[in-house]
Formats: structure tokens, C-alpha cells, sequence
């Protein structure tokens, strides 16, 4: 056969060979085109579909979390004014569960509840039913001995973070002040509610170091310490329900100390819903009785046409409509103005106020900050409760103490100013919040001040004074006694009175101001079986101003013996 090889082999030309390698050569160049341009297509729709949903905000997604993103945060140290500690921040494990994860519900309900009693079984077992959820807390800040026997259990989907929790070395000691936070570290009430709104605190997930600048009050802890004992002494010796007490700096307004009983401890902020807990420093108001006559001989003397040695005729009850008003003890004769003061007349105190007249008397307790709302460091104060009308009944009672309601805290600032010689403080739990070097606003002539001065001591260091009670050899005691009866079904109840002393120390040039209130103290033998104040509120705040003084640096006169205060 033409063509063919010798042995049976079929030869193929050169020029047939290379024809057949051009042939391959573009038939592999054109499958690489294709599967690069399918590359690029594809990638091209996707960059299109990207393009889509970020133009339309894309579908709806939902997404499970094993673990919240958690919300704690960091709180900064509180330190008295000497640098004690007060509260800090610690790192305590928290339980969560992973329902997705238990095996079996009846068996860490029932295991689970055998260490911590207080979980809500039926709770529990509705949470961990459902298996969509992949986090639920059980319990945040727990022990870690509470913490390690959960941890032995070896239940299946429970497990622990760390996370901060706030602490209260002092337990109830100046529980009150301090106030509460919530579950997540932020503050509730008190300074800490404070802190959050003026300082700020940072979010942190689980624990952190760095809390920032301690936070430094005006308190000192050894005068309240003082004063919480000696508020719980009195409590005990005169049968009283409550008691209440602060130190503040007559000339800055710095509070030394704040205590309200029965206290509060700061790590159980659903204490603050009791009744009895109330905080009676600023949270409540009060009738406050015959410590109001401070104020009404200021005001008196402010006017102009009195002085302490003008004659008022207080042999005669005062009328008022329907009721009477006269005094406890009468004289029998007429008091000078100094003498209404140390016998604490309700018959001369109604009388100067009626001199004055209800405009004079209105403008004075407005300018001494009582008919308006307050506000301090730890949160509002309770508003003042005031008279409809200042009539003639309301300008006498109001004279006395009675017919209006303020909280202590808000009557100490206003007194404060009338003997600091006549200057407005507001009260501050900030240290250096303050300065002593810029005074306030005047309220009272410095004259005024100065007599009001004198007659506080004489009311204290005088035998026939209602303070005699509250006298500490060689610390200049000032101070005057309240004795309000408390409204009541039917209206005044004679044998429940608020129990009060307001006092000021070293009276020559007063630095400290002490108030002092029992709430219905009874008449124990050691009260000789009166309610009267100067029968228990006196010698408690006695008792106070001899602990505090040396803490304060205030040096008695002379080489004075220290006799147990409250000795008559």
C-alpha cells in the first residue's frame, strides 16, 4: 500500500505533527480563558451581592451567643477623709448556665437548690427549658466557698465568670451615706449613686485593676463610729425606736458624720425598702419642736426692735381661734428675750414671731433655705413640709417648732449659718468641695450670731438651762433642746415626741455643730420617767461632743478633769 512503512508501522509527516500540537496548544489556552473568566464571574457576583446588601441593610439575622457581652463596671475606692477604707471593688465568680448544655433539669434544680436555697425552683426549671438560650445567669457575686461547693456538684451546662463586686469592709457604718449599687456595679443611691453621676465609672468585662482616683469624703470614721455607738447606747437606755445623728463643720459644712437607726447595710439594698430603715437624716422630715427657737430669736433679733434684754409678758397663754398655746413650766412672770430662750417659752417664742409679723417670718425661713427643696452629695433631701397659710395659729406653732416639718440635715445647714457668724453653708460629703477661705452668702448680721452664741452656752452652762444635761467640762458647749409631740390619729399623741438637741462646740468660736434625735424614747428610770429632751437627747449629745472633741483636735480648757458626760 502506497504510503505505508516497511514491518507494518504507519510514519506520520512532520508537517502533520506540528499541525496537531497547534491544535492542543489552543484548545488548552481557551479552557484557561474560560476558568478565569469563571472565576471572575463569580467573584464579580459576589462583590455585587455585597454591594446589594449594604445598599438595602441586607435580611434580618439572628445570632446566638454563648455568652453575653456583660455589663459590670468598675467603681473607684471611697476612703474617709483620713484615707480609711469605706468600699472597694472585689472579684467574686458569678453562675451561669448553658440550658443547650444540662442534661437534665430535675436533677440541677434539685441539686443546685440544695446550695443556694434562695433560686426560684419553678423559676429555674422555666429558664433552663428553654434550649434556644445559650446564657442565663443563676447567680452573680457569690462566695467562693458557696462558689467551690456548686463547683463540686459537676453539673453539666453550669459554669462561672469572674466579675466585680462592691464591698463594705464596715458593714452598716454609714451605711445610709454610702448607698447601694446594682447587680451590674452601678450606683443606686448615696455617694455611690454620686459617684456614677458626677465622676462616672467605666464598663469592664469580668474583673479589672485600674479603678481610677480614690474617691475621699468628709467623713471621719472615728466620729462615726462615735456617734453611731452612742445613738445605739441611747436607743437601748430610753426604749427609743429610732435614732438619728450628725456632725457637721459649722464653717465649711463638711459632714463629719451621718447615722440613722436602725442602719443599713450597703450590700443589701433591699433593706432601704423597710419603714424603720428610712434615712431620718435627709429622708425624712420632721417636726422638730423647740431647737426651732434658734431660729425664731435670729429672726427677732434680725428686726431690729429686740434685744436680749427686752421684756415680754408671757404670764398669759396665747389664743388662736380654737386653741391655746402655753408653756409647760410658767414663770409666773414676764421673760426677758434671753430668758424666753433658756426656759424655752412657748408663749414668748409665739410672741416674737407675731411682732415680726407672717411676711418678715416667711422671708426669714426662705433666706435660711427651709421652704425650698434641697440637695446634697448623697441624693435629695425630703422637701420641706409646710403651713397652707402662715395665719396666726401657724406663725406661733411654727415659732415653737411645730405646724412645719424639715429634715435634719436642711435645719442643721440653716442653723449652722446663724452661728458660724451669719454665713450660708451647704452641706457636702466631698472632701474639698468646700472652702472655708470663701464664705457664703450672709444671712444673719455677725451681732446677731454672737448673741445667739451667748445664749446657746448660757442654755447649757446655766443650772436652770434646758441643756445643763449636755455640758463637757472644758469644751464650751452650746446647745438647745426640742421636745415635739408626734402627729398622730386624733392629732398630737402627748407621750410620742421626737426627742432632740442641736448642739455647737467650742461656743466662743464655734467649729463643730452636733445634732442629736430620738424617736419616741420612753420614760425609763434613767430619764427620771420624762420623754423630755433634755432628759435623753441632751446627755446623749453630751456624750458624743466628749468622744469626738479629741478626735477633732479640739483642746479643752485648762487642765480640766474629763468628767463622764451628761453629769448635771
Amino acid at each position: 500500500m502506497k504510503g505505508a512503512a516497511r514491518g507494518g508501522r504507519q510514519t506520520r509527516s512532520p508537517e502533520l505533527a506540528r499541525s496537531r500540537a497547534d491544535i492542543l496548544r489552543g484548545t488548552g489556552g481557551l479552557r484557561t480563558r474560560l476558568v478565569m473568566l469563571g472565576i471572575a464571574f463569580l467573584f464579580g457576583s459576589i462583590a455585587l451581592q455585597l454591594a446589594r446588601l449594604a445598599t438595602t441593610g441586607g435580611l434580618d439575622m439572628v445570632a446566638t451567643l454563648t455568652e453575653p457581652v456583660a455589663r459590670s463596671y468598675v467603681r473607684p475606692d471611697i476612703l474617709d477623709r483620713g484615707g480609711r477604707l469605706l468600699a472597694t471593688d472585689i472579684e467574686m465568680p458569678s453562675l451561669y448556665a448553658d440550658p443547650f448544655l444540662v442534661q437534665s433539669i430535675d436533677e440541677v434544680t434539685e441539686r443546685l437548690g440544695g446550695v443556694l436555697p434562695d433560686l426560684n425552683e419553678g423559676e429555674l426549671r422555666r429558664t433552663l427549658s428553654d434550649r434556644n438560650r445559650r446564657f442565663i445567669w443563676l447567680k452573680r457575686g457569690m462566695p467562693p466557698k458557696v462558689a467551690q461547693r456548686v463547683h463540686d456538684l459537676g453539673l453539666p451546662g453550669l459554669d462561672f465568670r469572674t466579675e466585680l463586686r462592691r464591698a463594705y469592709p464596715l458593714e452598716r457604718l454609714a451605711g445610709h451615706v454610702l448607698g447601694s449599687v446594682n447587680v451590674d456595679n452601678r450606683g443606686i443611691s448615696g455617694i455611690e449613686r454620686a459617684i456614677d453621676d458626677t465622676i462616672g465609672v467605666e464598663p469592664s468585662h469580668g474583673a479589672a485593676s485600674n479603678a481610677g482616683t480614690p474617691v475621699r469624703l468628709t467623713l471621719d470614721l472615728g466620729v462615726q463610729h462615735a456617734v453611731e455607738d452612742e445613738l445605739l447606747g441611747a436607743m437601748t437606755r430610753f426604749e427609743a425606736k429610732g435614732a438619728a445623728g450628725l456632725v457637721m463643720d459649722i464653717r465649711t459644712g463638711e459632714m463629719l458624720a451621718a447615722s440613722s437607726l436602725p442602719g443599713l447595710d450597703p450590700s443589701q439594698p433591699g433593706e432601704a425598702l423597710a419603714p424603720e430603715r428610712l434615712d431620718k437624716i435627709q429622708g425624712g422630715t420632721y417636726e422638730l419642736g423647740s431647737i426651732f427657737k434658734i431660729l425664731t430669736v435670729a429672726m427677732a433679733l434680725e428686726g431690729g426692735n429686740t434685744k436680749l434684754d427686752t421684756v415680754l409678758d408671757v404670764t398669759k397663754p396665747l389664743t388662736a381661734g380654737r386653741f391655746t398655746i402655753k408653756d409647760l413650766h410658767s414663770s409666773g412672770r414676764p421673760l426677758t428675750v434671753s430668758e424666753v430662750f433658756i426656759h424655752s417659752s412657748n408663749v414668748g417664742s409665739g410672741l416674737l414671731a407675731l411682732a415680726e409679723g407672717p411676711d418678715k417670718q416667711k422671708a426669714f425661713l426662705e433666706k435660711l433655705g427651709l421652704m425650698t427643696p434641697m440637695r446634697t452629695d448623697a441624693g435629695p433631701v425630703a422637701p420641706p413640709q409646710l403651713p397652707p397659710r402662715f395665719g396666726r395659729v401657724e406663725q406661733i406653732t411654727v415659732a415653737y417648732g411645730h405646724g412645719m416639718a424639715v429634715a435634719p440635715i436642711q435645719f442643721a445647714a440653716a442653723t449652722a449659718a446663724v452661728l458660724n457668724g451669719g454665713t450660708a453653708v451647704t452641706p457636702t460629703y466631698f472632701r474639698g468641695r468646700n472652702d472655708a477661705a470663701t464664705p457664703g452668702a450672709r444671712l444673719v448680721s455677725a451681732e446677731t450670731s454672737n448673741s445667739l452664741r451667748v445664749l446657746l452656752r448660757r442654755n447649757v452652762s446655766e443650772r436652770e438651762g434646758t441643756g445643763r444635761r449636755a455640758d463637757v467640762p472644758g469644751y464650751r458647749v452650746g446647745g438647745k433642746t426640742g421636745t415635739a409631740e408626734m402627729p398622730g390619729r386624733g392629732g398630737y399623741q402627748e407621750k410620742s415626741v421626737v426627742a432632740s438637741f442641736l448642739a455647737a462646740f467650742p461656743m466662743d468660736a464655734p467649729q463643730y455643730l452636733v445634732l442629736v434625735l430620738l424617736f419616741e424614747p420612753k420614760g425609763t428610770a434613767e430619764a427620771d420617767g420624762e420623754v423630755l429632751a433634755g432628759r435623753n437627747a441632751a446627755p446623749t449629745a453630751g456624750r458624743v461632743i466628749a468622744r469626738i472633741a479629741p478626735l477633732l483636735g479640739v483642746k479643752p480648757d485648762g487642765d480640766v478633769a474629763q468628767l463622764p458626760a451628761g453629769t448635771p
